[in-house]
């Protein structure tokens, strides 16, 4: 696993792509291309039959360039770093530090590739794949950039730490048509990983995820609820709403317990969640995944303090301008 590091001081373990998975892919990408480049040039060879070799070698030579470089190179920046083959066999290029590739990365990476895999058949390329420890082409090396697995086994996805069992159900009535996959997708990778982050560092994801959801759906985030704990409640809203859908409202069973009574909340059969069952609506304590409290406060140094819930226990569904209670969690250390 590749150890990369994103501005905000966030390490991000990525899988780099291998020799066969790349080879396979170059395979299909050069197989495409080169299909296309012979299906132009005899067109081509047809329509400019009338016109001397050396405007007919010219010609050939722009094909050439146009076909076998310049068209990786636009499909790469379009694609933001995924070719046909790179798709099919789940593989990405990547930035450095795990952002997306731009012109001038795909600009270099292709320009290279005119030498080590073209001129040379791809053994410049393979040596260089052997030796890298990230298994990086001279391309990669010159463009910066680096070429990942998206494709990750389902056992190795962290899990989702529950929501507060007093904030379920709470958002059955926000609108979330307007929340881009990305956005989901986001808020998912840093709830699956908060525990692993700075505490300052985790405080202002959340805070600027939290304010991007609130914008998206048109409705603020309700005051003295940790951000953390809003984004959980909201993506557990939202795939309770997938697995009713998907199964029909009886998959779904005890999504709303009890929070002030001590008994358990129950499960969300139908996306995975557990939900708080100790008196108050305290989250389950995940000794695998280390969530077991959610930050009622920024650390210090970190922004504003938010206002503290009252200790009132209303239920999950109760009025929406009532204080959810106080959850007795501290920020960490």
């Amino acid at each position: 696993m590749s150890a990369l590091v994103t501005g905000d001081a966030v390490v991000l373990g990525l899988r780099p792509a291998r020799l066969p998975s790349r080879a396979l892919a170059l395979v299909i990408d050069m197989a495409a291309a080169w299909t296309v480049y012979l299906i132009v040039s005899f067109a081509l060879l047809l329509s400019t039959a009338s016109l001397d070799d050396a405007a007919r070698a010219a010609l050939s030579v722009a094909l050439f360039v146009l076909v076998l470089v310049g068209a990786p190179i636009a499909v790469e920046t379009l694609s933001h770093g995924r070719s046909l083959g790179k798709l099919v066999c789940g593989l990405r290029v990547v930035r450095d530090d795990g952002g997306p590739i731009r012109f001038r990365h795909a600009l270099v990476r292709g320009a290279m590739g005119v030498v080590e895999i073209l001129l040379t058949f791809g053994v410049v390329a393979c040596i260089a794949s052997l030796v890298s420890e990230r298994g990086r082409r001279v391309g990669d090396v010159f463009a910066g950039t680096l070429v990942v697995r998206e494709r990750v086994p389902a056992g190795r996805v962290g899990a989702l730490p529950p929501p507060p069992a007093w904030l379920v159900g709470r958002f059955s009535g926000l609108d979330l048509s307007g929340v881009p996959d990305a956005l989901w997708l986001a808020i998912r990778q840093y709830l699956t990983r908060m525990g692993q982050l700075d505490a300052q560092v985790g405080w202002g994801m959340a805070v600027r995820l939290a304010d991007d959801l609130a914008a998206r759906t048109g409705v603020p985030a309700p005051e003295g609820v940790p951000p953390a704990a809003y984004l959980a409640a909201v993506l557990s809203e939202r795939q309770a709403r997938d697995a009713r859908r998907a199964f029909g409202s009886g998959q779904v069973t005890g999504a709303r317990g009890s929070a002030g009574s001590g008994g358990t909340a129950g499960h969300a059969e139908g996306f995975g969640i557990r939900l708080g069952g100790v008196p108050g609506g305290a989250p389950v304590a995940d000794a695998a995944g280390g969530f077991g409290s959610w930050p009622a406060s920024p650390p210090h140094g970190g922004g504003p303090t938010a206002p503290a819930p009252r200790p009132s226990v209303p239920s999950s569904s109760g009025p929406a301008g009532e204080a959810p209670p106080a959850t007795g969690f501290v920020p960490p250390a």
